[in-house]
């Protein structure tokens, strides 16, 4: 383990909960693994804040803190194009074994990301409607 991978291991950047998150949604696996809850701000598109517990290994608190840096203060479309590839080189590599970790962050940006444009589609109007013509 490396001195940045220990570091936001032994010092997580975001973890825990959001006082009122705009939107949650996990990634990885909590049926038989490391997985991770992603709590987010928004505003507008804006990530204001970010959390997340997670549930795993230390490389997956370290990869999770990580991430969390990554996308806090991004727009949303700009956040989405963090990857696990920008994870592992921020934190200088992963052994091969523990690369998993860091795709658990942005799956669960990806999911919390659809959860949000789902939010905010309008429907047109009558849709839905029992009203008759």
């Amino acid at each position: 383990m490396n001195e940045i991978i220990r570091n936001h291991f032994l010092h997580p950047r975001n973890m825990g909960a959001l006082e009122n998150p705009t939107i949650t949604a996990r990634g990885g696996d909590p049926g038989c693994g490391d997985y991770v809850e992603l709590e987010l701000e928004m505003d507008g598109e804006e990530i204001l804040a970010v959390a997340a517990r997670v549930h795993g290994c230390p490389y997956a608190i370290a990869t999770t803190s990580a991430f969390t840096e990554l996308i806090r203060g991004r727009m949303l479309s700009d956040a989405l194009e963090v990857d696990d590839h920008a994870v592992e080189a921020v934190l200088g590599g992963l052994p091969e074994a523990k690369r998993h970790c860091s795709v658990m962050g942005p799956e669960a940006l990806r999911r919390a990301a659809s959860e949000f444009i789902l939010m905010h589609v309008v429907t047109p109007c009558g849709v839905g409607d029992d009203a008759q013509d």
